[in-house]
């Protein structure tokens, strides 16, 4: 169970890892003077989602919830 352990941490220090890049990555929700104008509302702003910003976001949740298990996962006695 040591090994399985090891193996696990390892993962999640990689989880770690690719989750803050990933959120360092990420642009701003500030639309700027944009908002108040009325302009903020573009072709780009529509479509965000089947961009590589919406495949970031995307990931970014999926990392969080493996997160979340392993955080989990590494705090219960099952690896004795």
């Amino acid at each position: 169970m040591a090994t399985l352990k090891t193996v696990v941490t390892v993962v999640y220090i990689l989880i770690c890892i690719a989750l803050t890049v990933l959120v360092l990555l990420q642009e701003g929700k500030a639309n700027g003077l944009g908002a108040v104008a009325g302009t903020a509302d573009t072709y780009w702003g529509k479509n965000k989602g089947r961009s590589a910003e919406g495949k970031k976001i995307l990931f970014t949740r999926i990392l969080a919830v493996l997160f979340f298990v392993l955080s989990f996962l590494l705090c219960m006695d099952i690896w004795k």
